[in-house]
């Protein structure tokens, strides 16, 4: 057999997602065979990848938008599950899958899984009347639906907001938090961190809703990116707040020393720095320095590295953090850990962003570099990961927990990987049983049993 000479994870198939629910039976099964063609790429070729047109799946509902945002939530989260790496979809047609409505999900999945003959007319007919319900009646869902959103809790209203991405009233609901943390503080003779209790508290719990639902598959990129703007919308409106309460301290004589020195990038390929920049902020206002490089950041002679590197160096940094978006922002960051070491540093490397983990840190980061390299989940964690590793009490236990941690996950890793046979293998660790003193039936054939006589 002739040899390309591609790289497997060069390779990108598209099995074709076409549209089901057209009123023709064999199109019934298009989303169905498109997962199982996913399944049966990832199985047999590991590293390829797998992707797809996702509006193609409910073109039959077009002029219906709200099947239509249904359909593709749906479609995608069990694609992903299935394995797709990517899709082709309108950003501004995409439901959050955990906030479908209950029977309209039940309907698509039905349609898209191909769970039962009536699927397509059960689903039209829904559409229908999703549809007949007219323009005048979705205006007063939308504003009852309003109304009963805006009358919540300060907090909940942040939350839903960064959920859902809207960004109309973040500012105004931020002032209102800010204002009532700060009455709060008074009552308390609280004088520090009060705009920054709205940063940590209530937006940072929203964004950790938005992590959860990213996780488990409910919430796609272009959500988390649109509610990503949202937080940052309100972190610029908080941050002249925290400047000017440093400003005062500074002027009271009670300015207080930084606490440590922290480089910041996005690394070279990658363009996305919200999180970064939401991390820089919490970090400034817990008293670090900050110098922030900015987004695709590369080298200017000959090494990737080279220009955090050479930050680091020239600032006496105490830190560097490195954020990435997408998937090549992973080996970049590999690159600037072996660099690291080869440069002989001696400072803790953070890791962080949307297609980063703890476990792909363990496996893939920290083996290239000999000083603690810290996988931080969202920003809420960078403060007390910082602390502690600056801490010169804390330090030593806090990388002793964080190597040993580490360390279990990659003997899982391994270990998952050690468990792995061959089918001829598997099928010969079948269990080998041997039934013997079976007890016999009393007859064997068929017996007629007469109607009895009905009692008159």
């Amino acid at each position: 057999m002739d040899e390309v000479g591609f790289p497997p994870e060069d390779i990108i198939f598209d099995p074709n997602i076409l549209t089901i629910a057209t009123g023709i039976d064999e199109h019934n099964n298009y989303a169905v065979d498109f997962i199982e063609a996913t399944r049966w790429i990832k199985a047999n070729l590991p590293h390829a990848k797998v992707s797809g047109g996702v509006s193609n799946v409910s073109f039959s509902f077009r002029g219906n938008n709200p099947v239509r945002e249904a359909m593709h939530s749906a479609f995608l989260f069990h694609a992903i599950r299935a394995g797709m790496d990517m899709g082709i979809v309108n950003a501004g047609m995409l439901e959050v899958y955990e906030d479908i409505e209950p029977e309209l999900k039940e309907l698509v999945e039905d349609a898209l899984l191909n769970r039962r003959p009536d699927a397509t007319e059960r689903l039209v007919e829904h559409g229908e009347k999703l549809k007949a319900s007219g323009a005048a009646k979705d205006v007063k869902a939308d504003i009852a639906v309003l109304e009963a959103w805006r009358q919540g809790t300060v907090e909940a209203r942040l939350s839903h907001a960064l959920v859902r991405g809207i960004d109309a009233w973040i500012e105004q609901d931020a002032e209102e938090a800010r204002v009532k943390i700060e009455q709060d503080a008074e009552e308390a003779r609280v004088k520090l961190g009060r705009p920054l209790l709205v940063i940590e508290g209530p937006l940072m719990a929203g964004m950790s809703v938005v992590g959860d639902l990213f996780g488990a598959g409910k919430m796609f990129l272009p959500q988390v990116v649109k509610s990503a703007r949202v937080m940052k919308k309100a972190v610029a409106y908080l941050t002249p707040f925290m400047e000017a309460e440093k400003a005062a301290l500074a002027a009271a004589g009670q300015a207080v020393k930084a606490q440590g020195k922290v480089v910041l990038a996005t690394v070279k390929g990658d363009v996305h720095d919200i999180g970064k920049n939401i991390v820089g902020v919490v970090l400034a206002c817990n008293n670090y320095e900050v110098v922030d490089l900015g987004v695709m950041v590369r080298c200017e002679k000959i090494l990737e590295a080279e220009k955090i590197l050479e930050a680091a160096k020239k600032l006496d940094a105490d830190l560097i953090g490195l954020s990435g978006l997408i998937t090549p922002s992973l080996d970049e960051m590999a690159h600037v850990a072996r660099e690291m070491e080869r440069q002989g540093f001696k400072i803790p490397l953070l890791i962080g962003g949307a297609t980063t983990s703890k476990a792909h840190t363990a496996i893939k980061l920290a083996q290239y570099y000999s000083e603690p390299v810290v996988h931080v989940l969202d920003a809420s964690r960078a403060v007390p990961v910082a602390t502690s590793l600056l801490s010169k009490d804390g330090k030593a236990e806090f990388v002793r927990q964080h190597r040993a941690e580490y360390e279990r996950l990659r003997e899982q890793h391994a270990g998952k990987q050690a468990k792995l046979l061959s089918l001829t293998a598997a099928r010969a660790n079948a269990p080998k049983l041997a039934f013997t003193d079976l007890a016999k039936p009393e007859f064997t054939g068929v017996r007629v049993l007469e109607q009895p006589s009905r009692p008159s």
